[in-house]
């Protein structure tokens, strides 16, 4: 009679070699996407360091020349026998008018942002994405004109009424007639540009909310405005700030609209946001760099520099934040 042979103990078995997964492209497809997106990416990286080389370069001279100064000092003057090139109101400038823009573009990107993902039909939220995305594509220029010719008027009367409604209060202060030219219009246009930004991050994170968190939170009662603020925000929150410095970044670096819409000048503004007077490194750069001398050019890509080293610090801020607030993305 033929003897049965002893099955094997699934748990005492010995386990076979380890399967090494494979974790680079083998077929030559893959080798080929794999080598053209990694040549792409190191032109890219290479490309920003070249810019910023390049400007170290040149801006070497007047950041050496001005010190710390430059940065921090409230004086221009490319006269021959005081040369003194400080960029202090235009970097607060910069800083406020992007302030204020991001105080009017937040809300309301987040309005449309919510609109578009839980409120509207489909269809509505098709074309309103449409539309987000076509002022997102308008020319800096187009934007200036309109701020100019159209806008302005329009909010320097508001300006006005804020001045006198709220003039005892310092930001709103402003003892001249004019209302034209104040960080206060700048600040408005620079949100028209930012807030297709904001809008199209804080959609893609709110599309990302399991809905069940959303439902759960209406079938216990609670309306919608609380699910927003009690829900929605909290678990998108690292997203959304993402997208909100993204923001930043745009308006940081805006040039001609705010040339068109602010006066720019050499007095820091501290917070009087509907006075005819105001600052931005970018701007200020678009004005004298057809008239600059050869020293005062090495003072307008210095200016640059400064710029650049801060917009490229807050969008890895805002890349690092957008990566820990989607931690599957990795």
């Amino acid at each position: 009679m033929a003897q049965s042979k002893p099955v094997a103990n699934p748990e005492t078995a010995p386990l076979g070699a380890r399967r090494q997964l494979a974790t680079k492209p083998f077929s030559r497809a893959d080798k080929i996407f794999y080598r053209t997106s990694s040549v792409a990416a190191y032109i890219a990286v290479s490309i920003v360091g070249l810019i910023l080389l390049f400007l170290l370069i040149r801006a070497w001279p007047a950041l050496e020349k001005q010190g710390i100064n430059f940065v921090l000092g409230s004086t221009w003057d490319a006269s021959p026998d005081k040369v003194i090139f400080q960029i202090g109101p235009m970097l607060w400038g910069s800083l406020l008018v992007s302030l204020i823009g991001l105080i009017i573009a937040v809300p309301m990107a987040l309005a449309v942002a919510y609109f578009i993902e839980f409120m509207a039909a489909k269809r509505v939220a098709k074309v309103a994405t449409v539309l987000i995305d076509l002022l997102a594509a308008l020319p800096s220029v187009v934007i200036g004109l309109w701020g100019m010719v159209v806008f302005s008027p329009l909010a320097a009367h508001w300006a006005q009424l804020l001045n006198q409604v709220l003039g005892w209060i310092p930001i709103f202060a402003n003892d001249t007639e004019n209302y034209i030219g104040s960080p206060f219009i700048a600040g408005w246009i620079v949100a028209v540009m930012i807030v297709p930004i904001i809008a199209s991050v804080s959609r893609e994170i709110f599309s990302q909310i399991d809905r069940d968190l959303i439902n759960g939170s209406l079938a216990l009662g609670a309306g919608k405005a609380s699910t927003f603020f009690r829900v929605i925000l909290p678990t998108s929150g690292g997203g959304v700030v993402g997208g909100i410095l993204l923001g930043l970044g745009r308006a940081l670096g805006e040039t001609v609209a705010i040339f068109f819409v602010l006066n720019l000048v050499f007095d820091i503004n501290w917070g009087d946001i509907v006075a005819p007077k105001g600052g931005s490194v970018a701007s200020m750069i678009l004005a004298k760099f057809g008239e600059a001398t050869a020293e005062e050019l090495n003072a307008l890509m210095a200016s640059g520099l400064v710029l650049f080293i801060v917009t490229l610090l807050v969008n890895w801020l805002a890349a690092f934040i957008v990566a820990k607030a989607q931690p599957w993305r990795k």
